[in-house]
């Protein structure tokens, strides 16, 4: 007898349609074909220990499971409950007419138990789209999936359960969550606060100005001068997602195996933090079979890279062509899969091995030249993406003994969305541009004119100060930031004269 179900496989963000049909016919050893790999192939003695522990077997004729489309690779242990529940139907232990109104999607313990999967947001989409009835997913994988409204999503932990739902003996309430109340009820719910920072208002400043127009920023200084302190509360003064962009973020992370703990959408920017010896793939993406990277990972959030001169230089490389066109692809003999990466990248560092480069109180060890080889390790073209370099110094303890509070995170948050919802207004008409660190060369001589005086102080300090060229255009377009940030609508020369103040690693005798 043949049956019919559906799964799902991933391909980048999105999932598409798997048709699994099973056949009961003469013959002897089971077989799976239609391009499975290896944890596809073993399923076959995880259904048959599974089912025997429920009073049920794989008949002792041959069993034939066809994934179709049969030219897309069938990954992992996800498709247990699949191909567990169409031999049941084939060999006629149950009977389900609806079988194929639905999306069924798990892996198998030997007792018959449903294990979380990768991917279960897009696969509740990609069932709605295909107009199905509702998806079957492991109860920890339901609240992610529910999300989707117009489809029923039922979580089950006992392939029993799935059993007797077909089988007419027992019936699942699908799970019913409404995105908006799930999406307000822990909008902004960040564990950091900018209030607990004792000092450093000069960071503070400028880490609101790169949340204002989206720039990038590389944080220099010692260690212990606060740093990572200061990079793990930008999520929070950056402006709230949208429900668009949470579900976007909800999905990568979904795909990822990342949503833990029940949770049924993101609700915060993310902040992803990779340790220092994190490969090329691991970061942008790829492996044998593609996974999304940490870049990814940081959709719509904060990508914090801790001691970037101690990355290797190939992981850094590949991070460029990403941070300008906001996406990655994955190229691969037989499969391309694009994942988005649109990021806001802190970086920190050192200014040299020892740490204590220009350091008010302790003396530099390093020799002659150490500096600046250590600052090479960091390459031009990926400074030149990054607008903002700010000198972090160690706060005074005066300042540290302070009990008054700073000021809190939600207060510069307001000044960070009105300062967006200029240059949302500012950018309308313009495809992909949506915040002044991502203007062209078109848009930079549009929005940031600069006066007579204002020229002649940036020739000035482009002179005196020994700033690269690179400088000349980061400069104009954190100015026009900080002119929105004060309402402004021309770039007066005090913008220019602090953005200016932004591009340490740009003077002459920096490092030297």
């Amino acid at each position: 007898m043949l049956t019919k179900t559906y799964g799902s496989a991933i391909h980048g963000v999105n999932a598409m349609l798997v048709t699994v049909e099973v056949d009961v016919v003469q013959g002897l050893a089971p077989q799976i074909v239609g391009l499975p790999d290896s944890a596809v192939k073993e399923s076959l003695q995880r259904i048959e220990a599974a089912l025997a522990n429920n009073k049920y077997k794989i008949p002792r004729q041959r069993v034939l499971v066809n994934m179709a489309p049969a030219d897309i690779r069938k990954e992992g242990s996800a498709y247990d409950l699949t191909i567990a529940i169409g031999i049941l139907s084939a060999s006629a232990q149950i009977h389900a007419e609806a079988l194929d109104q639905y999306v069924i999607m798990g892996e198998l313990s030997l007792d018959g138990s449903v294990k979380r999967i990768k991917g279960a947001l897009p696969i509740a989409l990609e069932a709605k789209k295909q107009g199905l009835k509702g998806v079957f997913v492991p109860e920890e994988n339901a609240r992610e999936a529910a999300i989707v409204s117009g489809i029923n999503v039922y979580g089950v932990h006992h392939i029993k359960e799935v059993i007797d739902f077909f089988a007419g003996l027992k019936s699942i309430d699908p799970l019913v969550i409404d995105p908006q109340e799930e999406f307000y009820k822990n909008l902004d719910n960040y564990e950091f606060d900018f209030a607990e920072v004792k000092g450093q208002e000069n960071i503070k400043r400028a880490l609101e100005i790169a949340a204002a127009g989206g720039h990038n920023v590389l944080l220099i200084g010692p260690p212990g001068a606060g740093k990572t302190m200061l990079a793990k509360r930008l999520p929070s003064i950056l402006p709230p997602l949208t429900l668009d962009e949470a579900l976007e973020t909800t999905k990568i992370h979904s795909v990822a195996g990342k949503m833990i703990g029940g949770n049924s959408i993101i609700t915060t920017r993310p902040f992803r933090s990779p340790h220092h010896t994190i490969s090329d793939a691991g970061l942008v993406g790829g492996g044998s079979y593609p996974q999304p990277g940490e870049i990814s990972l940081a959709q719509n959030g904060v990508l914090f890279l801790d001691e970037l001169p101690e990355f290797k230089r190939s992981v850094l490389e590949v991070m460029r062509q990403p941070m300008e066109d906001r996406v990655i692809t994955i190229s691969r003999s037989k499969m391309a899969v694009e994942y988005p990466a649109n990021f806001m990248l802190i970086a920190a560092m050192n200014p040299c091995p020892c740490g204590y480069y220009n350091h008010p109180t302790q003396a530099c060890v390093c020799g002659e030249g150490v500096v600046q080889r250590y600052l090479n390790k960091i390459s031009g073209p990926l400074l030149d993406r990054i607008d903002i370099h700010i000198e972090v110094v160690p706060v005074p303890f005066r300042e540290l003994s302070e009990v008054q509070p700073g000021e809190k995170s939600a207060l510069v948050r307001e000044r960070v969305i009105k300062a967006r919802k200029i240059q949302e207004l500012r950018f309308k008409t313009d495809e992909g541009i949506h915040c002044n660190a991502q203007m062209t060369p078109q848009l930079l001589r549009k929005h940031c004119i600069i006066s007579e005086s204002g020229m002649q102080l940036l020739k000035t300090a482009m002179e005196k100060l020994g700033l690269s060229a690179r400088a000349f255009d980061r400069i104009q377009k954190v100015a026009r930031t900080i002119a929105d940030l004060e309402g402004s609508e021309t770039i007066e020369n005090a913008h220019l004269a602090e953005a200016i103040n932004f591009r340490s690693l740009d003077r002459d005798n920096w490092g030297r």
